[in-house]
């Protein structure tokens, strides 16, 4: 005997409990909720990547560039100003919208390039539906009528 059946069946309000468990393990265990975790931690180490990268290697080369001074051993991380006693850390925020640019680049490039070339093969994959019984007869008269002479092809056409 199915014990889910028997606990269910005794109370109303244990059985939504239950019904709710059911619900929630179906909708867990949908490829699709899977899938979408699976892209989440692949984002989140994308992105600490990308910000490894905005940190360590492009920030510093921009401030080595810009900076009139090599002897800043914060670079980028200092620029900024004073209002009222408080620092605007214009380097980290110009960091920040490097980040964000080069991910938003792998996304349209991933999005456009690899995306749409999948969905050009599905739809070339997707080919017309086969014809009838009734569409490959008409196909067949309409070839046969053009091998005809056109003063046969009047002969052949119905009177109206």
């Amino acid at each position: 005997m199915d014990t889910h059946k028997t606990l269910s069946a005794l109370d109303p309000a244990r059985q939504r409990a239950f019904s709710l468990f059911e619900e929630f393990k179906n909708f867990a265990l949908k490829g699709n909720v899977i899938d979408l975790a699976v892209g989440v931690i692949i984002g989140a180490a994308f992105g600490t990547i990308v910000k490894s990268l905005v940190d360590n290697i492009i920030m510093p080369l921009v401030g080595a560039l810009v900076s009139a001074s090599p002897a800043v051993e914060e670079g980028y991380k200092s620029w900024g100003f004073h209002i009222n006693g408080n620092v605007v850390h214009v380097g980290l925020f110009l960091a920040d919208v490097a980040n964000f640019l080069i991910v938003a680049l792998a996304l349209f490039i991933f999005i456009q390039k690899f995306l749409g070339f999948v969905l050009r093969n599905r739809k070339e994959e997707a080919a017309a539906p086969p014809l009838t019984k009734d569409q490959e007869l008409l196909t067949e008269i309409r070839d046969l009528l053009k091998q005809l002479p056109p003063s046969e092809r009047q002969a052949a056409a119905p009177l109206a």
